[in-house]
């Protein structure tokens, strides 16, 4: 599980809005001098907000500012990243050859293989639309001091 500290900026029933900027990966990273991310994060303190469902927890034991500590699991991140860069990919490559066996002409391929990467991009703002409410694919609030609410 990724860890990363945040401080909440909206407080609703179900969840928390949790402004953060991602250190904890930047800090791993072998790349960090020469990534893009940590060099926008760095320049425009740009920020993250993410929705955190509370799961049971009581939501009026948070307060707006309250630091937090949430986790999102490593294989959301992988599987998500893959996902998200493969799909496209792929569907330019295929549109490509298709439009390659089927009209052998360059600048047809070459529009083909425009339209399948944003077909593919279509297919993941799609995908990522339909899962936004999957628990599973949520980060989570890790902390041991608020007291889970019991629901009888």
């Amino acid at each position: 599980m990724i860890h990363e500290k945040g401080r909440i900026v909206a407080i609703e029933p179900e969840g928390i809005w949790v402004e953060t900027i991602q250190r904890s990966t930047c800090n791993s990273c072998s790349a960090e001098k020469g990534c893009g991310q940590s060099l926008m994060a760095k320049l425009s303190g740009h920020t993250s907000y993410l929705w955190v469902l509370l799961q049971g927890r009581d939501a009026t034991q948070y307060q707006l500012g309250d630091e937090v500590e949430i986790g999102v699991p490593e294989s959301v991140v992988v599987n998500g990243s893959l996902f998200a860069y493969l799909v496209p990919l792929l569907a330019m490559l295929l549109a490509a050859g298709v439009a390659q066996q089927q009209f052998a002409h360059e600048g047809i391929t070459i529009l083909s293989a425009f339209i399948g990467l944003i077909a593919g991009a279509l297919v993941v703002r799609w995908r990522s639309h339909h899962s936004r409410f999957d628990s599973r694919l949520q980060p989570v609030l890790i902390d041991d001091q608020k007291p889970l609410r019991i629901h009888p």
